[in-house]
């Protein structure tokens, strides 16, 4: 799993999140909204990075569905920082996609491993 996509694009979405929670601090968003998006979003790669040294399959699978409800996590703040104007439309989906794409992601891995 050490070069697995699902590993890269997590990474490469707490990134983006980092990218994003530098800007929207810069522009004044409420602290405890992005401090949110921040932890959660960045939660998704590290879940995914813990699970290549799992103690076993149903520790892998855990991890990967920790992963999982973080993304789902950081899509919800997402979602509010867009209703409230904190992100314009093109940023919202950009990272809705993201998220979408992890998601089918974690799901598939999950679902593979649990019908071994």
């Amino acid at each position: 799993m050490a070069d697995s996509v699902l590993r890269t694009k997590s990474k490469e979405f707490a990134k983006d999140i980092v990218f994003l929670y530098r800007k929207l601090k810069q522009n004044g968003v409420e602290s405890a909204l992005i401090s949110q998006l921040l932890r959660c979003g960045t939660s998704v790669g590290a879940n995914v990075h813990e699970a290549q040294y799992a103690q076993g399959t149903k520790d892998f699978i855990s991890k990967l569905e920790i992963a999982l409800k973080e993304c789902n996590e950081s899509e919800y703040w997402l979602e509010l920082l867009y209703e409230t104007d904190s992100i314009v439309e093109a940023e919202f989906k950009y990272f809705q996609i993201k998220c979408i794409e992890l998601r089918r992601m974690l799901v598939s891995s999950v679902t593979t491993l649990k019908n071994k």
